[in-house]
């Protein structure tokens, strides 16, 4: 497992976002094409596995998938989520009623893929900076109504969690400084605004901007677009005046290309849309027997 303290996924929200992926799927008549090829009583024998290397995540929610369309159908994961596997790896082992297990085989799938692919790509980009402090974290820009989901396969693949929404943090973005008249009035108001335990973080896109927020204060501080040159700078700056306290964070023009070098400019977090967004799906197959 990539992070010794994953957090589990909650079984009720597992619950509810698979059974509406199951409703989607089984649309008003269930599975026709199941129901008219195959028997009620027969019995069938699985095993999930994986095409290509990569990293496993959704392991639950393949699970959940099965359970809820029958309780009687036995899943069995061979590994955790969070590891690493090998091209042809047995991932799980799934036996019971034919006609659930087939029913659950696409929604079970289709989660596994999309979740493992977000932490295989997360895990090349965490890998490549592995030697520095740095570590790469997503962002909000998530599949509506799977972020939950995705920011635990983030965590699978070694990377950490930005907030979680619009009401965790108070993250102060450029069009808001502009709104508000400038970094100064925006720190100032969000400070007399946020309860103790609400962390304050401010976007700058320049070093004259950051020295601003030196002097106002803030939790942590979004570097947008710098370069590693400006961003080794602005750490410099950050250590001379505040010795380190300020978290900073780069952000734009991440890509695999560029991540080491912004990571060894001594920020504390990269953070980038494309493990959620840019993510290809990692190719897990299900391979059946009739028992």
């Amino acid at each position: 497992m990539r992070d010794a303290f994953l957090p589990e996924l909650p079984g009720l929200m597992i619950e509810d976002q698979v059974r509406a992926a199951l409703i989607e799927d089984l649309g008003r008549a269930g599975d026709i094409t199941t129901n008219a090829t195959i028997g009620p009583d027969r019995q069938a024998e699985a095993a999930m596995n994986s095409r290509e290397a990569g990293i496993i995540a959704g392991l639950p929610l393949a699970a959940a998938a099965f359970r809820l369309i029958d309780p009687a159908i036995r899943f069995e994961a061979l590994v955790d989520d969070g590891a690493r596997v090998e091209p042809g790896a047995r991932i799980a082992r799934i036996s019971g009623p034919a006609r659930g297990l087939l029913s659950a085989e696409r929604v079970a799938l289709n989660y596994l893929m999309h979740l493992s692919g977000i932490a295989t790509h997360t895990a090349r980009f965490a890998d490549a900076i592995a030697h520095t402090k740095a570590r790469v974290t997503c962002t909000r820009k998530t599949i509506p109504g799977l972020r939950s989901v995705e920011k635990y396969a983030v965590r699978c693949g070694g990377g950490s969690s930005h907030r979680y929404g619009l009401d965790d943090a108070i993250l102060i973005k450029d069009n808001h400084i502009a709104v508000a008249g400038g970094i100064a009035e925006a720190l100032r108001a969000a400070k007399a605004f946020a309860g103790h335990l609400v962390k304050i973080e401010i976007e700058v896109d320049t070093l004259a901007q950051f020295a601003e927020v030196l002097d106002e204060g803030a939790d942590a501080c979004l570097l947008d677009n710098m370069g590693p040159d400006m961003l080794s700078e602005a750490v410099a700056m950050n250590n001379s005046r505040h010795g380190g306290r300020i978290t900073l964070e780069a952000s734009g023009n991440v890509s695999l290309d560029t991540i080491r070098s912004i990571a060894e400019s001594g920020v504390d977090f990269i953070s980038t849309s494309k493990i959620t967004m840019a993510a290809p799906t990692l190719d897990i197959g299900l391979d059946i027997a009739i028992a």
